[in-house]
Protein backbone atom coordinates (compact mmCIF):
# COMPACT_ATOMS: atom_id res chain seq x y z
CA UNK A 1 0.00 0.00 0.00
CA UNK A 2 0.93 3.95 -0.79
CA UNK A 3 -0.18 6.43 1.37
CA UNK A 4 -0.17 10.31 0.11
CA UNK A 5 -0.75 12.24 2.83
CA UNK A 6 -1.80 15.91 3.21
CA UNK A 7 -3.01 15.87 -0.42
CA UNK A 8 -4.70 19.42 -1.33
CA UNK A 9 -7.33 19.38 -3.76
CA UNK A 10 -9.08 22.37 -3.33
CA UNK A 11 -8.73 25.93 -2.02
CA UNK A 12 -12.01 27.03 -1.11
CA UNK A 13 -12.30 30.77 0.39
CA UNK A 14 -9.05 31.24 1.44
CA UNK A 15 -8.99 27.29 3.36
CA UNK A 16 -6.48 24.88 1.89
CA UNK A 17 -8.67 21.53 1.65
CA UNK A 18 -6.58 18.42 2.27
CA UNK A 19 -6.95 14.62 2.30
CA UNK A 20 -4.54 11.66 2.76
CA UNK A 21 -5.11 8.98 0.05
CA UNK A 22 -4.50 5.16 0.26
CA UNK A 23 -3.17 3.34 -2.75
CA UNK A 24 -3.45 -0.48 -3.10
CA UNK A 25 0.03 -1.77 -4.95
CA UNK A 26 -0.29 -2.87 -8.33
CA UNK A 27 -0.93 -1.15 -11.99
CA UNK A 28 -4.75 -0.69 -11.07
CA UNK A 29 -6.50 1.42 -12.22
CA UNK A 30 -8.37 1.20 -9.23
CA UNK A 31 -11.65 1.84 -7.99
CA UNK A 32 -11.64 4.54 -5.09
CA UNK A 33 -14.03 5.44 -2.17
CA UNK A 34 -13.86 9.54 -1.15
CA UNK A 35 -14.45 9.06 3.21
CA UNK A 36 -15.92 12.06 4.85
CA UNK A 37 -15.71 12.10 9.09
CA UNK A 38 -18.53 12.51 10.79
CA UNK A 39 -17.85 15.35 14.12
CA UNK A 40 -21.84 17.25 13.78
CA UNK A 41 -20.53 19.40 11.54
CA UNK A 42 -18.06 20.91 13.86
CA UNK A 43 -15.37 18.53 14.61
CA UNK A 44 -13.37 15.61 13.23
CA UNK A 45 -10.72 15.17 10.35
CA UNK A 46 -9.66 12.62 8.02
CA UNK A 47 -8.16 10.56 10.40
CA UNK A 48 -11.13 9.02 11.31
CA UNK A 49 -10.50 6.58 8.20
CA UNK A 50 -7.09 5.56 9.58
CA UNK A 51 -8.18 2.04 9.83
CA UNK A 52 -10.59 1.85 6.95
CA UNK A 53 -8.08 2.93 4.05
CA UNK A 54 -5.56 0.26 4.61
CA UNK A 55 -8.06 -2.55 4.74
CA UNK A 56 -9.65 -1.06 1.52
CA UNK A 57 -6.69 -0.93 -0.10
CA UNK A 58 -5.73 -4.12 0.75
CA UNK A 59 -9.12 -5.43 -0.88
CA UNK A 60 -7.57 -3.10 -4.25
CA UNK A 61 -9.99 -0.13 -3.35
CA UNK A 62 -8.53 3.48 -3.04
CA UNK A 63 -9.58 5.25 0.00
CA UNK A 64 -9.25 9.28 0.02
CA UNK A 65 -10.14 10.72 3.50
CA UNK A 66 -10.79 14.00 3.23
CA UNK A 67 -11.33 17.22 5.37
CA UNK A 68 -14.10 19.79 4.91
CA UNK A 69 -14.84 23.11 6.29
CA UNK A 70 -16.37 23.02 9.83
CA UNK A 71 -19.29 24.98 11.37
CA UNK A 72 -17.55 27.12 14.23
CA UNK A 73 -19.58 29.60 16.30
CA UNK A 74 -21.86 32.19 14.57
CA UNK A 75 -20.46 30.92 10.83
CA UNK A 76 -22.51 27.94 9.58
CA UNK A 77 -20.30 26.01 6.80
CA UNK A 78 -23.16 25.24 4.67
CA UNK A 79 -23.47 24.94 1.38
CA UNK A 80 -19.90 25.61 1.73
CA UNK A 81 -19.09 22.30 3.16
CA UNK A 82 -21.16 20.10 0.63
CA UNK A 83 -18.73 22.20 -2.40
CA UNK A 84 -15.63 20.62 -0.36
CA UNK A 85 -16.99 17.19 -0.73
CA UNK A 86 -17.83 17.93 -4.16
CA UNK A 87 -14.83 19.04 -5.54
CA UNK A 88 -12.64 16.16 -3.41
CA UNK A 89 -15.03 13.90 -6.13
CA UNK A 90 -13.95 15.82 -9.11
CA UNK A 91 -10.24 16.17 -7.97
CA UNK A 92 -10.18 12.57 -7.86
CA UNK A 93 -11.59 12.26 -10.95
CA UNK A 94 -9.35 14.75 -12.62
CA UNK A 95 -6.16 13.42 -11.84
CA UNK A 96 -6.98 9.43 -11.96
CA UNK A 97 -4.40 8.44 -14.58
CA UNK A 98 -1.45 9.81 -12.20
CA UNK A 99 -2.86 7.69 -9.02
CA UNK A 100 -4.02 4.72 -10.99
CA UNK A 101 -7.50 5.33 -10.35
CA UNK A 102 -10.41 4.43 -12.22
CA UNK A 103 -12.70 7.67 -12.85
CA UNK A 104 -15.55 6.18 -13.92
CA UNK A 105 -15.64 3.90 -10.61
CA UNK A 106 -16.09 6.40 -7.22
CA UNK A 107 -18.20 6.13 -4.61
CA UNK A 108 -18.78 8.19 -1.63
CA UNK A 109 -18.30 7.37 2.07
CA UNK A 110 -19.20 9.00 5.20
CA UNK A 111 -20.38 8.63 8.94
CA UNK A 112 -22.83 10.51 10.74
CA UNK A 113 -22.46 14.32 9.61
CA UNK A 114 -19.97 12.85 7.01
CA UNK A 115 -22.72 10.42 6.02
CA UNK A 116 -25.12 13.19 5.59
CA UNK A 117 -22.48 15.23 3.22
CA UNK A 118 -21.84 11.87 1.67
CA UNK A 119 -25.56 11.23 0.67
CA UNK A 120 -25.93 14.88 -0.32
CA UNK A 121 -23.14 15.21 -2.94
CA UNK A 122 -24.22 12.15 -4.60
CA UNK A 123 -27.65 12.75 -4.51
CA UNK A 124 -27.46 16.81 -5.31
CA UNK A 125 -24.19 17.40 -7.20
CA UNK A 126 -25.67 18.82 -10.12
CA UNK A 127 -28.49 20.53 -8.31
CA UNK A 128 -28.38 24.58 -9.21
CA UNK A 129 -27.83 24.69 -5.73
CA UNK A 130 -24.86 23.03 -5.19
CA UNK A 131 -23.41 22.26 -9.02
CA UNK A 132 -21.32 25.84 -9.09
CA UNK A 133 -20.49 26.42 -5.91
CA UNK A 134 -17.02 27.03 -6.64
CA UNK A 135 -16.39 27.88 -10.51
CA UNK A 136 -13.44 29.22 -10.44
CA UNK A 137 -11.90 25.38 -9.16
CA UNK A 138 -9.41 24.09 -11.67
CA UNK A 139 -11.78 20.86 -11.23
CA UNK A 140 -14.77 23.13 -11.52
CA UNK A 141 -16.08 21.44 -15.38
CA UNK A 142 -15.31 18.00 -14.07
CA UNK A 143 -18.12 15.71 -13.61
CA UNK A 144 -18.60 14.89 -9.27
CA UNK A 145 -21.44 11.82 -10.20
CA UNK A 146 -20.84 8.63 -8.04
CA UNK A 147 -21.21 4.77 -8.77
CA UNK A 148 -22.24 4.96 -4.76
CA UNK A 149 -22.63 5.80 -1.51
CA UNK A 150 -21.65 4.21 2.21
CA UNK A 151 -23.81 5.76 4.86
CA UNK A 152 -22.77 4.33 8.68
CA UNK A 153 -25.63 6.30 11.06
CA UNK A 154 -25.92 9.19 8.64
CA UNK A 155 -27.82 12.26 9.18
CA UNK A 156 -30.58 12.22 6.23
CA UNK A 157 -33.79 14.62 7.57
CA UNK A 158 -32.46 17.56 8.99
CA UNK A 159 -35.37 18.69 10.29
CA UNK A 160 -36.08 15.29 12.25
CA UNK A 161 -32.40 15.54 13.50
CA UNK A 162 -33.82 19.33 15.12
CA UNK A 163 -36.34 17.43 16.61
CA UNK A 164 -33.93 14.64 17.94
CA UNK A 165 -31.05 17.09 19.43
CA UNK A 166 -34.45 19.73 20.64
CA UNK A 167 -34.91 16.76 23.24
CA UNK A 168 -31.78 15.00 23.44
CA UNK A 169 -29.03 17.90 22.73
CA UNK A 170 -30.96 21.48 23.15
CA UNK A 171 -27.49 23.17 24.22
CA UNK A 172 -25.98 21.45 21.33
CA UNK A 173 -28.10 22.18 17.81
CA UNK A 174 -26.03 20.68 15.81
CA UNK A 175 -28.52 21.15 12.50
CA UNK A 176 -28.70 25.09 13.54
CA UNK A 177 -24.50 25.59 13.96
CA UNK A 178 -24.19 24.11 10.53
CA UNK A 179 -27.18 25.48 8.95
CA UNK A 180 -27.20 28.82 10.36
CA UNK A 181 -30.66 28.91 10.93
CA UNK A 182 -33.79 27.12 12.33
CA UNK A 183 -36.96 25.23 11.00
CA UNK A 184 -39.29 27.51 12.13
CA UNK A 185 -36.81 31.00 10.24
CA UNK A 186 -36.15 28.67 7.45
CA UNK A 187 -37.56 25.34 7.09
CA UNK A 188 -36.95 25.45 2.66
CA UNK A 189 -33.03 25.78 4.13
CA UNK A 190 -34.02 22.10 5.78
CA UNK A 191 -35.38 20.74 3.17
CA UNK A 192 -32.83 21.64 0.69
CA UNK A 193 -30.23 20.34 2.71
CA UNK A 194 -32.00 16.90 3.37
CA UNK A 195 -30.33 14.03 1.90
CA UNK A 196 -33.96 12.09 1.63
CA UNK A 197 -35.39 14.98 -0.40
CA UNK A 198 -33.45 14.27 -3.60
CA UNK A 199 -34.37 10.74 -3.23
CA UNK A 200 -35.79 10.61 -5.90
CA UNK A 201 -36.30 8.27 -9.66
CA UNK A 202 -33.99 10.77 -11.80
CA UNK A 203 -31.43 9.80 -8.72
CA UNK A 204 -31.37 6.14 -8.80
CA UNK A 205 -28.76 4.84 -10.60
CA UNK A 206 -26.84 5.74 -7.47
CA UNK A 207 -26.58 2.27 -4.87
CA UNK A 208 -26.49 2.51 -1.18
CA UNK A 209 -25.83 0.81 1.74
CA UNK A 210 -27.17 2.32 5.19
CA UNK A 211 -25.48 0.81 8.41
CA UNK A 212 -26.39 1.63 12.16
CA UNK A 213 -26.62 0.25 15.37
CA UNK A 214 -29.22 -0.84 17.37
CA UNK A 215 -27.88 1.26 20.31
CA UNK A 216 -27.37 4.78 18.73
CA UNK A 217 -28.60 7.72 20.58
CA UNK A 218 -27.10 10.66 19.10
CA UNK A 219 -28.77 9.94 15.27
CA UNK A 220 -32.61 8.05 15.81
CA UNK A 221 -32.46 5.00 13.32
CA UNK A 222 -36.05 4.95 13.04
CA UNK A 223 -36.33 8.94 11.81
CA UNK A 224 -33.36 8.62 9.70
CA UNK A 225 -31.59 5.58 8.58
CA UNK A 226 -34.69 3.44 8.28
CA UNK A 227 -36.97 6.27 6.99
CA UNK A 228 -34.62 7.27 4.31
CA UNK A 229 -33.66 3.82 3.22
CA UNK A 230 -37.56 3.56 2.70
CA UNK A 231 -37.67 6.58 0.65
CA UNK A 232 -34.81 5.26 -1.84
CA UNK A 233 -36.64 1.62 -2.16
CA UNK A 234 -39.77 4.15 -3.05
CA UNK A 235 -38.04 5.43 -5.35
CA UNK A 236 -35.97 1.78 -6.75
CA UNK A 237 -32.77 2.45 -5.78
CA UNK A 238 -30.38 -0.14 -5.32
CA UNK A 239 -30.25 0.28 -1.08
CA UNK A 240 -29.38 -2.57 1.43
CA UNK A 241 -29.23 -1.91 5.28
CA UNK A 242 -26.71 -3.01 7.89
CA UNK A 243 -27.77 -3.39 11.19
CA UNK A 244 -24.96 -3.61 13.83
CA UNK A 245 -26.44 -5.55 17.04
CA UNK A 246 -25.20 -3.77 19.94
CA UNK A 247 -23.44 -0.85 18.56
CA UNK A 248 -23.98 2.92 19.32
CA UNK A 249 -22.50 5.78 17.04
CA UNK A 250 -19.00 6.65 16.72
CA UNK A 251 -17.36 3.24 15.61
CA UNK A 252 -16.55 4.22 12.27
CA UNK A 253 -13.55 5.06 13.62
CA UNK A 254 -12.79 1.89 15.81
CA UNK A 255 -9.71 -0.53 14.80
CA UNK A 256 -11.26 -3.22 12.81
CA UNK A 257 -8.93 -6.17 14.40
CA UNK A 258 -10.14 -5.41 18.14
CA UNK A 259 -12.24 -8.30 19.10
CA UNK A 260 -16.14 -7.80 18.53
CA UNK A 261 -15.01 -4.21 16.63
CA UNK A 262 -18.79 -2.83 15.24
CA UNK A 263 -16.44 -1.38 12.09
CA UNK A 264 -14.81 -4.93 12.06
CA UNK A 265 -18.26 -6.79 12.13
CA UNK A 266 -19.36 -4.48 8.58
CA UNK A 267 -15.96 -4.45 6.99
CA UNK A 268 -17.61 -7.71 5.41
CA UNK A 269 -20.51 -5.89 3.73
CA UNK A 270 -18.84 -3.16 2.69
CA UNK A 271 -16.56 -4.76 0.72
CA UNK A 272 -19.10 -7.43 -0.74
CA UNK A 273 -21.26 -4.22 -1.48
CA UNK A 274 -18.47 -2.01 -3.36
CA UNK A 275 -17.50 -5.69 -5.28
CA UNK A 276 -20.97 -5.30 -6.37
CA UNK A 277 -21.60 -1.97 -6.84
CA UNK A 278 -18.32 -0.02 -7.63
Amino acid sequence: MEKITSLAYATHDGVELIGDLYLPDGAGPHPVVVAVHGGGWQGGDRQNYKHVGPALAAAGIATFTIEYRLAKPGAPSYPGAVGDVLAAVRFVRATAANHRINPDRIALMGDSAGGHLAALSALAATDPLFADLYPADATATVSAAVKAVVGIYGVYDMVAQWNHDALSRPADQITEKFLGTTPQANRRAYFDSSPISYATLANNKIAFLLAVGTEDDIVDRATQTDAFLLALKQSKFYARPVVIQGAGHFWSAWPIEETDSPMGRFMPYLLRFLGEKL
